[in-house]
C-alpha cells in the first residue's frame, strides 16, 4: 500500500498525509483507482463548494468535508496544522500548474505531500485548438494581473489564458486592444471537459463587455496591428518605452548592466534607486519567473514606475517606497543587486553585500565622482571589476553630423565567492 494511502494510525509525519487530486469536470467518474482509495481513507476533505459537490458522499465516507472560505491563503495554515491526518485537497486539473499545489508548497514540505493529477485546462484547450503544447504560452489570471499577458503580444504567437472569472476574456481583450493587437482571434472555451462544453470564437475588438460562463479557458491567436510595437526579452529596450522624467539608466548602458547581472529563472533582484524602474522591469522580462525588488523613495516615480511594469508584462514587480538603507531591512536575499542609486549612502553597498547570496552579482554605476570614490575604496576589498563605459551619438553639428558623447559611467561588477 502506497504511504499517501496508510491509515494515520501507522503513518508517520515523514510521509505523505497530504493528498492533491486533481478533477476535471466529469468528476468523480474521471479519477483514477488510486484517486478513489486515497478519498475513500480520507479523514478530511476539502475544495472548492464545486469540486465538493462532484464527489458523492459514499466515495469518501469518513471525511469532514471543508470548503474553501475566501480569502483562501489563510485557511492554508489550517490545513497545514492537520498534518498526521489522512487529508486530501481537490482541485482542478493539474494542481501543480498554477494550482493550490503549488501553493501549499511553500508550507508544506514535498516529501509530506502527493499529488494525484488529472488532464490540465491547458492541456485540454491545446487539444481543442489542436496546438502543440510546446509550441503555446500559458498564462494565468487566475489571483494574479491581467497585464502579464502583455509579456506574450508576439505576431503569431499562441496563448492560453487561464481566467479568473467570466469577466476576465474580456478584460483580456480590452488589453489586447490598447497593445494594437484588437485584430486577434479569442477562442473562449466553457466548461471545457465537461458534455456541456462549448467555444466562442472572435475578434479581441470585437469582445467588448461580454461575460462567458464562469468556468472558461481563452485560447488566444496574437495578431498584431500597425500600432502595435514588439518588445523583446533581450535587455536595452528603447528609453521611450519606460515613462520617466530623465532619471533612468540609458539603453545602451541598460543592456551592458543587465548583463553583468546575468538574470536566470526564478532569481531575485534589488534595485536600489529605481528611478524610472527600467534595471528591474527588464530583469523580470529577461528570464522565466525571474523577481524584483525595487526601491524608489518618489512616490511621483515610483506611480510611473507602476504603471511601466504593468504595460511591460510585468505587474508582478515588488516595488517599495522607501529609501536605503532603511527599505533593505528584512528583505529576502538576492541573487543579484543594482545600486542605481543610494551607492554613497552610509552602510548601503555593505548591506547589499552581506545580503548578496553566494554566487550572486552586485553591479553599481556611477556617473558622479562621489560615488566613484565609493566603488574604488570597495573595489580591493570585494575583488571587483571597475569598467569605463562611454556611449556616442551621431547628432547634427551645422549642416553636417558629429559624435556627441554621453556623460561616462563607472561600472563596478563583484561576485561574491562561493
Amino acid at each position: 500500500m502506497p504511504p499517501s494511502v496508510l491509515p494515520a494510525a501507522v503513518r508517520d509525519v515523514d510521509q505523505p498525509w497530504l493528498t492533491v487530486i486533481g478533477v476535471g469536470e466529469d468528476g468523480f467518474a474521471g479519477l483514477s483507482a488510486a484517486a478513489r482509495q486515497v478519498l475513500a481513507r480520507a479523514e478530511r476533505l476539502v475544495g472548492g463548494a464545486r469540486h465538493l459537490a462532484l464527489i458523492p458522499d459514499d466515495s469518501a465516507p469518513g471525511a469532514q468535508r471543508h470548503a474553501w472560505p475566501s480569502p483562501m491563503l489563510p485557511f492554508l495554515d489550517v490545513v497545514a496544522s492537520w498534518r498526521g491526518a489522512a487529508v486530501v485537497v481537490l482541485a482542478s486539473g493539474d494542481p501543480l500548474l498554477y494550482g493550490v499545489a503549488s501553493t501549499l508548497l511553500s508550507r508544506i514540505d514535498r516529501g509530506e505531500m502527493a499529488v494525484l493529477p488529472s488532464v490540465s485546462a491547458f492541456q485540454l484547450a491545446c487539444a481543442a485548438m489542436v496546438w502543440p503544447a510546446t509550441e503555446t504560452r500559458l498564462v494565468s489570471a487566475c489571483g494574479r494581473p491581467i497585464e502579464a499577458l502583455a509579456l506574450e503580444l508576439y505576431d503569431g504567437a499562441r496563448v492560453v489564458l487561464y481566467s479568473a472569472d467570466g469577466a476576465t476574456p474580456a478584460a483580456a481583450a480590452a488589453l489586447l486592444v490598447s497593445q494594437g493587437c484588437g485584430a486577434s482571434r479569442m477562442t473562449v472555451l466553457e466548461r471545457l471537459g465537461s458534455p456541456e462544453a462549448r467555444s466562442v470564437s472572435l475578434a479581441a475588438h470585437d469582445v467588448g463587455d461580454r461575460r462567458f460562463a464562469p468556468l472558461n479557458t481563452v485560447a488566444i491567436e496574437i495578431v498584431a496591428g500597425p500600432a502595435h510595437r514588439p518588445l523583446p526579452r533581450i535587455a536595452g529596450l528603447p528609453d521611450d518605452s519606460f515613462d520617466h522624467d530623465g532619471q533612468i539608466t540609458r539603453r545602451e548602458i541598460r543592456a551592458l548592466t543587465l548583463a553583468r547581472l546575468a538574470p536566470t529563472p526564478g532569481a531575485l533582484l534589488w534595485d536600489v534607486g529605481a528611478g524610472s524602474g527600467s534595471i528591474g522591469i527588464e530583469w523580470m522580462r529577461a528570464a522565466p519567473g525571474a523577481h524584483a525588488i525595487a526601491l524608489e523613495p518618489r512616490a511621483d516615480r515610483a506611480a510611473r514606475i507602476r504603471a511601466t511594469a504593468r504595460r511591460l508584462g510585468v505587474p508582478g514587480l515588488d516595488l517599495r517606497e522607501a529609501r536605503a538603507p532603511e527599505g533593505l531591512a528584512g528583505l529576502p536575499r538576492p541573487d543579484a543587486v543594482f545600486l542605481g542609486g543610494g551607492a554613497t549612502a552610509p552602510g548601503v553597498l555593505d548591506i547589499a553585500w552581506a545580503a548578496l547570496k553566494p554566487g550572486g552579482r552586485l553591479v553599481a554605476n556611477a556617473v558622479t565622482l562621489e560615488t566613484e570614490a565609493v566603488l574604488l575604496k570597495a573595489r580591493e576589498a570585494l575583488g571587483a571589476e571597475l569598467t569605463r563605459l562611454q556611449i556616442a551619438h551621431a547628432d547634427p553639428v551645422g549642416r553636417m553630423t558629429g559624435w556627441r558623447p554621453t556623460m561616462p559611467v563607472t561600472q563596478f561588477v563583484a561576485t561574491k565567492p562561493r
